[in-house]
């Protein structure tokens, strides 16, 4: 777990730095500071953007 890129929840491929990626999360309680990549790991799921493409498609009516 630790050392590892995060991946897509949907496809399972590795997220990169610098790539557009959506991240499904809750709003923190607490106030304070915090390294954001270590926290957006350990509680957030990530989805690429190619798996939030298709699915912005699926749910559009034509």
């Amino acid at each position: 777990m630790f050392g590892e890129d995060p991946k897509c929840v949907r496809c399972g491929k590795e997220i990169k730095g610098n790539e557009v990626v959506l991240v499904k999360m809750r709003y923190p309680k607490r106030k304070g500071m915090t390294e954001i990549k270590a926290y957006l790991k350990n509680e957030g799921s990530f989805i690429c953007e190619v798996c939030f493409d298709k699915e912005d498609n699926i749910s559009l009516p034509n």
